[in-house]
Order: structure tokens, then sequence, then C-alpha cells
């Protein structure tokens, strides 16, 4: 690999690069000598000069009143580079705990028909229980066949579902079929508890289904921490929901 690519790699700027080199191959050496190697005007040169001698990459010294430039030794170099990345790599495990601790969630967005039934089909994915939160009559309405199309197809994959909806007609006859369509569905009064959205909690996610009257809108969200504290708010309302 070419040196100047070397020196961008362990972390030089390109002009940095150029400086360094020509110190190294003119040796002791005045700015006005070394912006001409490097093929840069001297004020730039200067400046990068004091940035090098910052770093420990460069040397300065006064002799006769000219004050000269002189490269580190490469080995020196060598030296600091390997003790840096040996204090990284010991500092790994902290900054692995740092970095679990703030992972951000990752977040997808749906709009329109079609593309909400993939949020749906995603849960069509899950691993555990699904527990949820939805007005029968809304995802029914928006989606006529959801019954033969969804829930026959998690039946089939033996997904559990746990589910809270408001009692009229729609959650009356959805109850009555929660043996068949593998669920236990709990109902709450609508005037008390209305739901405009449907929630369904699984794995590490949290999916949101938005009917509104204009345009259906979606999300899936991917946190282990969210997904878990949705779980508990879940169990304490199924506790309610069974006791209304």
């Amino acid at each position: 690999m070419e040196l100047h690519n070397i020196l961008i790699n362990i972390g030089l700027t390109d002009k940095e690069a150029n400086v360094y080199l020509a110190c190294l191959e003119l040796g002791q050496s005045p700015a006005s000598d070394i912006a001409l190697r490097a093929k840069m005007n001297r004020v730039t040169t200067y400046d990068i000069l004091k940035k090098l001698i910052h770093r420990g990459y460069v040397s300065t010294f006064t002799q006769n009143g000219t004050k000269t430039f002189t490269a580190t030794d490469p080995d020196t170099i060598r030296n600091e580079v390997r003790k840096n990345y040996m204090d990284f790599k010991s500092a790994l495990p902290d900054l692995r705990r740092l970095h679990g601790k703030t992972q951000h969630p990752h977040i997808r967005y749906y709009e329109g028909p079609e593309a909400i039934k993939k949020v749906y089909a995603d849960t069509l994915t899950a691993k555990t229980e699904l527990l949820n939160y939805a007005d029968s009559r809304l995802v029914r309405q928006f989606w006529p066949n959801y019954d033969q199309e969804y829930v026959a197809e998690r039946v089939k994959k033996k997904i559990y579902l746990r589910g809270i909806a408001p009692q009229d007609d729609y959650g009356d006859l959805v109850a009555e079929q929660n043996k068949a369509s593998h669920r236990e569905i709990r109902l709450v009064p609508g005037d008390k508890f209305p739901f405009h959205n449907e929630i369904n909690v699984y794995d590490d996610k949290v999916s949101i289904v938005s009917f509104g009257e204009d345009e259906v809108l979606g999300m899936i969200i991917q946190s282990q921490e969210i997904a878990d504290t949705q779980r508990a708010i879940f169990t304490m309302a199924w506790s309610f929901a069974g006791n209304v």
C-alpha cells in the first residue's frame, strides 16, 4: 500500500501525510523547504507542522535564529499507534456495554392498505404469544377477509393470542370464537375504553396500526426494552379487564 494512504489510515489528513513524508525525506529543514517538497504554500505548511508537533509526529527547534523541523522516528510512531490500539482493545468490554445501553430502537413505517398488511404479516413470525389491543369492528371494516386470511393463518401457525377489545356486537362475536381461533379475548366497556389503534406485542417488537378516517398508518418498533415494558402494561390491563 502507498505510504501516503497508510498514514491516512492511521489518522492523518491528506495534507498532514504530505507534510510528514516531506519531513522524513528532507530531514531537519525549515518550513519553506518542507512546503516546496510537499507542494504546498508556506503558511498552510506551517499550520500543519504545528498540528503535527502537537500530535507528536514532528519536533522543532531553533538553530542560528532559524526554526527547523524534523520528523519523529517512524518506530516511535509505530509504538504509539500500537499503544493506542491496545488501550482501545482493553476498553472494548466497557464500550460494548455502553453501546448496548444506548442502542436505538429500529422503526419501520407503513402507509396504505396493502402496506399495512405487511405489519400483520410480521406478527405471524412471532415466537412468543401475541398480546393485543384492538377494536374488532375497525380491523374487519378495513380488511373484510381478516378472519379468513389473517386469523386462519395465525391459527395454522399455532400462534396464541391474548387480546383486549371493546364490548360491542363485533367484540361479542369474536370472544365467542375464542377457542376455535386459538386465542382469549377479554372485553371492556367501549364507551370507557375506545380503541382507534391496534397494538400487538410479540418477541422484541411492538406493532401499531392506526385506522384513520382518511388513511391507514402502521409501524413496527423493534426494541427488547420497549417490548418488555409494553408486556408489563398489558399484564396490568389484562388483570383489570378480567374484572370489568
